[in-house]
């Protein structure tokens, strides 16, 4: 499996979890996203963007990666450019880290929406701010390996049909959920979560590493 960490502009903080994630992968910048790589303590060998964000007082071996430059007026966000450049490249697996948050709300969307069509045609993704990470459903059943307490939901992209869950203080065993409710919002985990979907869109979004309450 070809691992791509994709640096987006998005929040993020280091945890060990996030560490043993990115560790090994190659790693694409998108634009503001170089900001994260000091952070993380990686170098990537590609920086994809317009620029127009680009952090002051970058590391000179930062400065120095080397650049696929486009108009600032595109058709395509630099996530989904940077996303691009690592299917180019032979990646089957993606972690995107800083996908949540940031000054624009429709990028996050974006990341959402884009990682489930990436899951669709085959590609592994992970979404991750450091804190809370997200990973598409997709038809079947799939285990997670977060510790019991974790707080959790289930995003749907559509109706779903035949959702079970297990390993949670709520579970589900085969109900259908309408688009817009909010019946899958804040669960929490209990032993093994397992989820299964017969039919529609979904994205689990777990919060391993919670931040603490302003």
């Amino acid at each position: 499996m070809s691992t791509f960490t994709i640096l987006l502009g998005g929040d993020l903080i280091r945890t060990p979890r996030l560490d043993r994630q990115v560790e090994g992968s190659r790693v694409i910048a998108a634009d503001a996203g170089i900001g994260h790589a000091q952070l993380l303590g990686l170098v990537p060998e590609l920086w994809v963007g317009d620029f127009d964000s680009v952090p002051a007082n970058l590391p000179d071996d930062l400065a120095s990666v080397p650049r696929r430059t486009f108009p600032a007026e595109k058709d395509q966000t630099d996530g989904e450019l940077a996303i691009a450049a690592a299917l180019e490249r032979g990646a089957t697996r993606l972690v995107l880290a800083g996908a949540f948050g940031g000054k624009r709300a429709d990028h996050a969307f974006l990341h959402l929406a884009l990682a489930l069509r990436l899951a669709e045609a085959g590609t592994d993704v992970l979404l991750t701010s450091g804190a809370q990470e997200g990973i598409p459903l997709l038809r079947g059943m799939a285990g997670f390996d977060y510790a019991d307490g974790t707080l959790f939901s289930v995003l749907g992209f559509s109706e779903l049909a035949g959702l079970n869950v297990t390993g949670a203080k709520w579970p589900l065993n085969h109900v259908k959920v309408a688009f817009g409710s909010s019946l899958t919002i804040s669960n929490e985990i209990k032993g093994r979560l397992e989820i299964a979907l017969g039919h529609g869109r979904a994205m689990l979004l777990a919060h391993p590493y919670p931040l603490p309450e302003s």
